[in-house]
């Protein structure tokens, strides 16, 4: 089975890697023999995850990437290529949420979530899926997507309308690429416990929350690690368009 979970030759290069999932990923994937490009806005703990995981042996390079602009995106990925080669594995994880009621969201606020989970994760598969095609190489993008792009709550208005967006990206881009070879896919976390949201889990707030998901506990990141091996190599050969929901249950309540 160890083999056909294989991602040793594959190139990946993850977006948002400076921390949360994005660096469990970068992780994950390395410590299983990919070599990883790993891609955000600040450089400084990228620079220490790249250190981490060339003194395990990995190979990894940290490459500055705004996913909201197009001339960034472009420099980013040349930056990757140029260092590890030819990316195979796009993981569009980047992205931010702005907790407020729907009434006092502004036109910044709008934009700034809008832009960076689903205008940007667009733009930067789109210009991945571009060089895909023009080396006629085999490709696979997997898009980061949330049960909040299903469900909703309270407070993140714009962040559950950009993660419905790109579960139907998702599909588009995977109809439509898929003559080309390139396959796409989401995985649809959950709540995650991560540093951004620890300290919420323990508040009343975050103990209520708890209870309405069916397993009665918040994720722990490595609880992502089956789905994102399963997406990112060519055990998911046969999959394009889908979307893998993993959330302990959140979406049946």
């Amino acid at each position: 089975m160890a083999g056909l979970f294989d991602v040793s030759k594959e190139i990946v290069l993850i977006t948002g890697a400076s921390q949360g999932l994005g660096r469990q990923f970068a992780r994950l994937l390395s410590a299983h023999g990919a070599a990883v490009a790993l891609a955000a806005r600040q450089t400084a703990k990228l620079k220490d995850l790249e250190t981490e995981i060339r003194a395990k042996g990995g190979r990894a390079v940290a490459v500055q990437m705004d996913v909201t602009d197009m001339i960034s995106i472009g420099k980013a990925i040349d930056a990757a290529e140029a260092a590890l080669g030819p990316v195979s594995v796009l993981i569009n994880n980047a992205g931010i949420a702005i907790e407020k009621m729907a009434v006092e969201q502004t036109e910044d606020d709008w934009d700034s979530v809008i832009n960076a989970n689903l205008k940007g994760a667009y733009f930067v598969a789109t210009e991945m899926a571009r060089r895909m095609i023009a080396r006629k190489q085999e490709g696979n993008i997997v898009n980061i997507a949330s049960v909040l792009g299903f469900g909703v709550v309270k407070f993140l208005s714009p962040y559950t309308i950009s993660k419905a967006g790109i579960v139907q990206a998702t599909k588009a881009m995977a109809l439509e690429l898929a003559a080309n070879r390139i396959r796409v896919n989401a995985l649809a976390p959950g709540y995650i416990d991560t540093e951004i949201n620890h300290d919420f889990w323990s508040t009343p707030g975050g103990e209520k929350l708890t209870k309405r998901i069916p397993q009665r506990r918040v994720g722990n990141e490595s609880d992502l690690d089956g789905a994102i091996m399963l997406l990112a190599s060519s055990a998911s050969r046969y999959m394009t368009g889908s979307v893998i929901t993993v959330d302990g249950g959140f979406l049946l309540t």
